[in-house]
């Protein structure tokens, strides 16, 4: 029987089809099943943005199966970690989470060639991050 995950992380931005999708692909990739990974957005778009998929599939992190989601108070309930991108006063507040708010710029609209930096600051954010959960774990 697997162990149950450490932590669960819920990402959140405005369309849940950048940012939020970059930071769960990363958790995902680099903590595997030690972290339960959410996202969601508070106007969520209708697909993933193509330049956040061709971005993480240049690190073999493949985002393509993902699907924006609406923003739901189940989902901020049942994480431990709550990391907003620009979604404002969208986020209900709960006690008893962690909320961070990384401020990365929004990746709508932009090539490939200006989301690569979004992204290597969404994966510098989630390798701290994985660190925070380990240390949280340990203590």
């Amino acid at each position: 029987m697997p162990a149950s995950p450490l932590a669960s992380v819920l990402f959140v931005c405005v369309h849940n089809a950048g940012r939020s999708q970059m930071a769960a692909g990363f958790l995902g990739h680099l903590a595997g099943d030690r972290v339960e990974v959410r996202s969601a957005g508070s106007l969520p778009a209708d697909r993933i943005n193509p330049s956040a998929i061709e971005a993480m599939a240049e690190l073999g992190i493949d985002i393509t199966g993902q699907e924006p989601k609406v923003l739901t108070t189940e989902a901020v309930q049942a994480s431990d970690y709550v990391i907003t991108m620009g979604c404002g006063d969208a986020c209900p507040i709960f006690p008893g989470k962690k909320y961070l708010n990384w401020e990365l710029e929004d990746p709508a609209g932009k090539g490939v060639e200006a989301v690569r930096p979004i992204r290597d600051r969404i994966r510098s954010r989630i390798e701290a991050l994985i660190a925070d959960i380990d240390a949280r774990q340990e203590a």
